[in-house]
């Protein structure tokens, strides 16, 4: 894309570069991949203190990404019945988000290991109190 803008994300906790960037390398077309990380944000919601118990996390401008393992991502994914295609899309998009949002947290970030999956989810207020 030119300088112009970048793809619009709506509510989801994805920057648009970012689902620029998938989108490039992955088959479904951007306004795909944000309609998915839309579908995965609204189930995604209200879920903070499960992953809170069981991940690594930060949280960096409204949004808190975790690391998962690779089973705990197919769970979560798994019943909402994405194309192959645009399930890779979609964990491709939310770990690169995850990346940049430790990088950003985290001094001396130590990376996420190969079987680590980023899930990025925007802070809502009602769960901060």
């Amino acid at each position: 894309m030119t300088d112009e803008t970048t793809v619009d994300t709506g509510e989801a906790p994805i920057t648009g570069a970012v689902v620029e960037r998938v989108a490039a390398e992955a088959a479904p077309d951007a306004a795909a991949v944000v309609d998915a990380l839309l579908a995965l944000n609204a189930e995604l919601l209200g879920r903070h203190s499960a992953f809170e118990r069981t991940a690594d996390y930060v949280t960096v401008d409204g949004k808190r990404a975790y690391r998962v393992d690779e089973d705990r991502w197919a769970s979560l994914i798994e019943d909402l019945g994405f194309a192959a295609s645009t399930a890779a899309a979609v964990r491709a998009a939310h770990t690169e988000q995850a990346r940049l949002l430790f990088a950003s947290a985290v001094e001396a970030d130590d990376g996420f290991a190969p079987d680590e999956v980023g899930v990025v989810v925007g802070v809502d207020t009602a769960e901060q109190f």
